[in-house]
């Protein structure tokens, strides 16, 4: 699920633009530790809900989410174009963005002495756009830029995404730990698809195919909590 969900998205695009500029290896622990980190706290989320909530109402979140879920990506799938590249023209706008700021950054701190610049408040940045700058600024004093670039990237992109959300209900409603070691391998194999060849691979592949077998995939898992909590009220 994480494999078909994660192909094309905009995590994985990130960690192949990156992989393209820097070294791989950085790229990958980035991405990979980023992924993982989510995926445990999610993993940790959908273990206490239902400790909160009666477990067949959690099998009937998690069926409802997965059919939503199915639904909307075949509804997705059937309005893409086969050459539709919106997704990665959306990152690499949003890399360059990043770009672009920090070598703004660096020159009007070669011109202030890194004082002044320091001292002028940014008018023209939003508040997750600061709050982001802050982080990156704060990780970098331990890891290298690029480390920090992509991980916050990543992360920020993963939050709220449908292999989160799916995270969450999966592990609500399954053992915690057999749903977390499966989550952060699918990221790891999704990662080291994208490192080593995930622009090419995104150009070759259809992603209007990947969303349907996506919303394929999210329909059965959705049918078969359904088909569980039909079990337990009988």
């Amino acid at each position: 699920m994480i494999i078909v969900s994660e192909i094309g998205d905009k995590t994985f695009l990130i960690a192949a633009i990156m992989a393209m500029k820097h070294s791989r290896l950085v790229v990958f622990a980035a991405a990979f530790s980023s992924l993982m980190i989510m995926s445990v706290l999610s993993a940790m989320l959908g273990h206490v809900v239902p400790n909160l909530i009666p477990k067949q109402y959690t099998d009937i979140c998690a069926s409802l989410l997965f059919l939503c879920f199915g639904v909307r990506m075949l509804y997705e799938a059937y309005h893409m174009d086969d050459n539709d590249n919106e997704e990665m023209l959306e990152v690499e706008h949003e890399l360059k963005d990043v770009e672009d700021r920090n070598n703004a950054s660096k020159l009007e701190e070669m011109e202030v002495g890194g004082m002044e610049a320091s001292d002028q408040p940014i008018s023209n940045k939003s508040k997750p756009e600061k709050a982001k700058d802050g982080l990156m600024n704060l990780m970098q004093l331990v890891f290298s830029p690029v480390f920090v670039q992509t991980f916050v990237l990543t992360f920020l992109g993963e939050w709220g995404d449908r292999s989160q959300i799916s995270t969450i209900a999966l592990a609500a409603a399954n053992n915690v730990y057999y749903v977390t070691i499966g989550v952060v391998l699918g990221h790891g194999m999704c990662t080291a698809l994208a490192v080593l060849g995930g622009r090419m691979l995104a150009s070759k592949i259809s992603v209007r195919t990947v969303t349907f077998a996506g919303a394929i995939l999210f329909l059965i898992f959705g049918v078969f909590y359904g088909f569980n909590v039909y079990n337990n009220i009988q």
